[in-house]
């Protein structure tokens, strides 16, 4: 059974920074695509980030402040968010997946998620 933990969320001031993990069971996160993805409260799920052999891909929202790594060793994908922003508010989910997309109905296991909330 794959199980995604994540973890690292919190309260920040705006500029600041946070780092979340997700840590994978079940299913060694090299071969398969890691991603995260946020919801705002009345806002649907949206594409943050993704990593594969292949490479990384970032919202556009994002580019240039967060950045996606992985850990084959821990089996544990990380997410680091610098200079963050109110809008940035939401609840960060990791996912797993086959493919290499942007799309939420690709990934086939969640984590539970873990709030971030930027304050202005």
């Amino acid at each position: 059974q794959v199980q995604l933990v994540e973890s690292g969320g919190g309260l920040v001031q705006a500029g600041g920074s946070l780092r979340l993990s997700c840590a994978a069971s079940g299913r060694t996160i090299n071969g398969y695509t890691m991603a995260w993805f946020r919801q705002a409260p009345g806002k649907e799920r949206e594409f943050v980030a993704s990593i594969t052999w292949s490479g990384t891909d970032y919202a556009d929202s994002v580019k240039g402040r967060f950045t996606i790594s992985r850990d084959n060793a821990k089996n544990t994908v990380f997410l680091q968010m610098n200079s963050l922003k109110p809008e940035d508010t939401a609840v960060y989910y990791c996912a797993s997946g086959s493919t290499r997309a942007t799309v939420i109905r690709l990934y086939d296991y969640w984590g539970q998620g873990t709030q971030v909330t930027v304050s202005s």
